[in-house]
């Protein structure tokens, strides 16, 4: 597999995405992040993935009748990530904001690698997304992160237990196997994506500081408060 390098950002704006398992935390995380932005008066926008108003209802449609192999889930979701990265990350950013992105083109790497696309096909079609300024990596050991999902959850999707590779009869075993791999993938990622890797089994407090404290050193945030207009 060849590295396939996501374009520089040499926006205005400022990228921050974060990726993980599912039950990683990665989205309260984010979701943390982007209250104390806003409540300090920085310009913020947030998008997630598998978001896009032009993309949703077919993908909903696909899933429900398990229409969707391993390649139509993959061109589905790229073309969701295209959609939003034309419409809302790529204006923001040239318009000066600070993006934050609940999963990226990460997500498809590893995700569409564990269900057997070319990982430089997959990587090929998402070399049009600019590289994140700082990609959080939320780590936490698989059955954790499984633990949390289950605990919350009476049943598992069809997709989202990765019922659709045969790994197991047993839904949530074939879960374990599928978020196992995943993570797997996203660990191989830390030093080809340059992932800063946050430990998701601190407490949830402890997590926010230090990702707070990464973006405050990383990203000049003054210059993205906003500008208040005196009256003449």
């Amino acid at each position: 597999m060849g590295k396939i390098e996501l374009r520089k950002n040499s926006c205005k704006g400022r990228l921050i995405a974060v990726e993980g398992m599912d039950g990683s935390g990665k989205s309260t995380q984010i979701y943390l992040l982007k209250r104390w932005l806003e409540l300090e008066g920085y310009k913020v926008f947030f998008t997630e993935w598998n978001s896009s108003v032009l993309v949703k209802k077919a993908t909903k449609k696909a899933k429900t009748a398990n229409l969707l192999t391993p390649t139509t889930f993959s061109l589905i979701h790229c073309t969701d990530f295209a959609d939003r990265f034309e419409r809302q990350i790529w204006p923001l950013l040239r318009a000066g904001y600070i993006v934050l992105a609940d999963r990226y083109c990460f997500t498809a790497f590893a995700r569409d690698g564990v269900r057997g696309c070319s990982p430089d096909w997959v990587r090929t079609m998402y070399s049009f997304a600019t590289q994140p300024d700082i990609t959080f990596f939320f780590q936490v050991p698989p059955e954790v992160a499984v633990n949390r999902i289950l605990d919350g959850r009476p049943t598992l999707k069809y997709h989202e237990a990765g019922m659709d590779l045969g790994l197991a009869a047993d839904p949530y075993e074939s879960f374990r196997i599928f978020q196992g791999r995943i993570n797997d993938a996203y660990i191989s990622m830390v030093p080809e994506y340059g992932f800063t890797v946050i430990d998701a089994t601190q407490p949830i407090d402890v997590q926010q500081q230090l990702v707070r404290r990464i973006v405050s050193e990383r990203i000049d945030l003054p210059d993205f408060k906003w500008k208040v207009r005196s009256r003449v």
